[in-house]
C-alpha cells in the first residue's frame, strides 16, 4: 500500500504519558481513555478513506510500541502478503510480528543478535509475545478469542473449544488452496445473525453446533494419529474431505454462506475437491483441500477457473512454524 505514518516523539509523550512507565515484561490492556488519545494520534495522519480499515491496526501499533519500547525513536517497516479483512487472521499476524520485533529490542528478552538466519523464541518468550499480541488484537477487534494470535505465535494447529486452546501436533502434511472472494463481510452482523437463528430454532441449532463439535474432534484425532505410509495419508485425506463437506453444510445451516462462496464450492466440486468457508463467512475466503496425489496440472486448472471469476488464489501448507526472528537480511 506504500503508506507512511510518523509522529514526533514529543507528541506521543504528550498523548500517552503513562505508556512510558509500563513494563514490557507485563502485558497491559489499553484503557478507554488511552484509546481515545491513540485515536487522536491516528486521526492526525489523515488516512485515506479507501484505507480507513487500517486505523485500528495503526492504533494497535502505537500501543504495543510505546508499552514495549517506551519513547525510543525508531523506524518500523511492515510488509505482508496476507489479504486484509478476509478471515485469514491478518490482524493477528500483524500483532504477533510487531510484538516479536519490539520485544527483540526490549529488556524483557535476551536474544543473540549475532546469530545468522531465522531463529526461534524460547517458550517463556513466546508466552510473553502471545500475551502482548492479544492486547493488540483487543484494540483491533474488541473481544477476540485469542485463537488467531496463538496460532500465529506458536504455529502448527490449535484446537479451540469453550475458550480453551489446545496445541495440536500434526502427523501428516496438509496443503490448502485459499480462495479470496474479495467480498467484504461484517463479522458482528454475521455473528448476530447466527445468534438470532439460534433463538428462533434452539433445538435444531443445538444439534448443528454439536455436529460441528464432533467434526472438530474427529479432525483433531485424524491429524494427530500416526501416518506410516502414503496409503494412510490418502485414506486420511478422504476422511478429511468428507468432514470438510459436512462442516460446510452445517455452516450453511447457520446462514453464514454467500453467493461468492457457493461459486467457489461449485467450481472446486467440478474437480472433486472439498471446500469450506473460513472466518466469519458471508464472503471472505474459502479453503480447499489439495490431496497429496493431486497433479499440479489439475491445481493450475482449478486456480485458472477461480481467477476467471475474479477471485484471488493462494496455496498454503497447514501446520507451519510460528513466530521467528532474524537480525540479518533473511527473506
Amino acid at each position: 500500500m506504500a503508506l507512511e505514518f510518523s509522529w514526533p516523539v514529543a507528541r506521543i509523550k504528550e498523548a500517552l504519558p503513562e505508556a512510558g512507565n509500563l513494563l514490557s515484561s507485563k502485558p497491559t490492556s489499553c484503557s478507554i481513555e488511552t484509546m481515545k488519545s491513540i485515536a487522536a494520534l491516528v486521526e492526525e495522519q489523515n488516512i485515506p478513506e479507501a484505507n480507513i480499515g487500517l486505523a485500528t491496526g495503526v492504533s494497535a501499533f502505537l500501543w504495543l510500541y510505546t508499552c514495549i519500547l517506551g519513547f525510543k525513536p525508531a523506524t518500523v517497516v511492515i510488509t505482508s502478503e496476507l489479504p486484509l479483512g478476509s478471515g485469514l487472521g491478518s490482524s493477528a499476524a500483524l500483532c504477533v510480528a510487531l510484538s516479536a520485533a519490539l520485544l527483540a529490542f526490549s529488556d524483557s528478552v535476551s536474544l543473540d543478535m549475532s546469530q545468522q538466519g531465522w531463529s526461534v523464541f524460547g517458550d517463556s518468550e513466546l508466552e510473553l509475545l502471545n500475551k502482548w499480541a492479544f492486547e493488540g488484537e483487543k484494540i483491533i477487534h474488541g473481544k477476540p478469542s485469542g485463537l488467531d494470535n496463538t496460532v500465529s505465535t506458536y504455529g502448527n494447529m490449535i484446537k479451540f473449544r469453550s475458550g480453551n486452546l489446545t496445541r495440536l501436533k500434526s502427523n501428516m502434511p496438509l496443503k490448502m488452496l485459499i480462495t479470496n472472494t474479495k467480498v467484504g463481510r461484517n463479522t458482528k452482523a454475521l455473528v448476530a445473525g447466527v445468534s438470532e437463528r439460534t433463538l428462533r430454532h434452539p433445538d435444531a441449532m443445538s444439534l448443528v453446533f454439536n455436529a460441528v463439535d464432533s467434526i472438530s474432534n474427529e479432525l483433531s484425532t485424524i491429524i494427530q494419529s500416526p501416518t506410516p505410509d502414503d496409503l494412510s495419508i490418502t485414506e486420511k485425506e478422504s476422511k478429511i474431505e468428507e468432514l470438510i463437506e459436512m462442516n460446510q453444510g452445517l455452516l450453511q445451516c447457520m446462514g453464514v454462506s454467500h453467493a461468492s462462496i457457493e461459486t467457489v464450492l461449485r467450481t472446486t466440486l467440478k474437480y472433486k475437491l472439498a471446500s469450506k468457508l473460513t472466518g466469519a463467512g458471508g464472503g471472505g475466503c474459502v479453503l480447499t483441500l489439495l490431496p497429496t496425489l493431486l497433479s499440479g496440472t489439475v491445481v493450475d486448472k482449478v486456480i485458472a477457473d477461480l481467477e476467471s471469476c475474479g477471485f484471488q488464489c493462494l496455496i498454503a501448507a497447514i501446520g507451519g512454524k510460528g513466530a521467528e526472528f532474524s537480525f540479518g537480511d533473511s527473506s
